[in-house]
C-alpha cells in the first residue's frame, strides 16, 4: 500500500481509539475544537511567513488531526464521515477544473479564476459573495471580496487607476480629519482608505495581510532589541527619551539588515 494511505489509514485508527478510550477527547465537540482549529491555522500561517518546512509540515499534522476529528464527531450522528468529506472535495474539484477534466480551454490562471466563480453560481450560490465568510479578519476579508468580484468581470482596467482611487480616498480622509467634525465619518473615510489599498496590493501583486505580519515582526524584533539595551543599562523604558530610544532603533535596523 502506498505509504501515504498507510499512515492516513493509521491516523484515523488512532482517532477511532482516541474517541473511544480518552477522557479529554470522547467530551470534544465541533463547538469545543473550533477555537483550537483556528488557533492551529494561524499557527500554520506563521510558520509560512517564516518559510520553515519543518513547521508547515508539522502544523499541517495538527490541521489534519482536526479534519479528522470533526469527520469522526459527524460519523457518530450519521451526519458524514471521512469518505463524504473526500468526495464532496473530489467532485468539487474534478467539476470546478472543467479545462482539466473536461474539454473547457483557458488562456491562463484569469479564465480559471474566473471559471470557478461561475461554476460556483450554477452551482446554487446566490451571490459571488457569499462564499466570504462573515468572521474573516477584516484585511483578509477585504482582500477576498476583491478577488472574488474580480471573477465576475467587477475590475479596474488599469492598475493607474486603482493607485488614482487610493489617493481620491486619502484626500477624503484627510478633509474628514482638517474638519475634526466626527469620528465616525474619519473612520469610514479611513477604512475606504484602507480598501483601497488592500485593492492596490492585490493589482501589484502583493498580499497585504502578509506584508502587514512581516512588518509586525520586523517592529517586534527592533523593539525588542530597545528593551533588551535598556535591561543592559539598568534602566526602565519610560525613562529614556525618545530620541536615546530611536538612536538605538536605528542601530537594531542595521543590526537586523545585516
Amino acid at each position: 500500500m502506498d505509504r501515504r494511505l498507510e499512515e492516513f489509514k493509521r491516523l484515523l485508527g488512532i482517532m477511532d481509539r482516541l474517541r473511544a478510550e480518552c477522557p479529554w477527547d470522547k467530551k470534544q465537540t465541533n463547538e469545543s475544537l473550533r477555537y483550537l482549529t483556528i488557533e492551529e491555522t494561524y499557527e500554520l500561517a506563521d510558520a509560512i511567513l517564516e518559510k520553515d518546512p519543518a513547521n508547515i509540515m508539522k502544523e499541517l499534522g495538527d490541521l489534519m488531526l482536526h479534519i479528522v476529528f470533526y469527520a469522526k464527531i459527524g460519523s457518530e450522528t450519521e451526519s458524514f464521515d471521512i469518505g463524504d468529506v473526500l468526495k464532496h472535495i473530489n467532485e468539487k474539484l474534478i467539476r470546478r477544473h472543467p479545462h482539466i477534466f473536461s474539454d473547457t480551454k483557458v488562456q491562463g490562471e484569469e479564465d480559471v479564476k474566473a471559471n470557478w466563480e461561475k461554476i460556483k453560481l450554477k452551482e446554487g450560490r446566490k451571490s459571488v459573495l457569499e462564499g466570504v465568510p462573515n468572521s474573516l479578519p477584516a484585511m483578509v476579508k477585504a482582500y477576498r471580496i476583491q478577488e472574488k468580484v474580480k471573477g465576475v468581470g467587477f475590475e479596474w482596467d488599469h492598475v493607474e487607476q486603482v493607485w488614482e482611487k487610493v489617493k481620491e480616498e486619502l484626500g477624503e480622509f484627510e478633509r474628514e480629519i482638517s474638519l475634526g467634525e466626527s469620528k465616525e465619518k474619519a473612520e469610514k473615510e479611513f477604512g475606504d482608505v484602507l480598501f483601497a489599498l488592500i485593492n492596490y496590493a492585490r493589482y501589484i501583486d502583493v498580499n497585504p495581510e502578509n506584508a502587514l505580519e512581516r512588518t509586525n515582526k520586523k517592529f517586534i524584533q527592533r523593539f525588542s532589541i530597545i528593551e533588551e539595551e535598556a535591561t543592559k543599562q539598568g534602566r526602565a523604558l519610560n525613562d529614556m527619551t525618545l530620541e536615546e530610544m530611536d538612536e538605538i532603533w536605528n542601530e537594531a535596523k542595521k543590526r537586523l539588515d545585516e
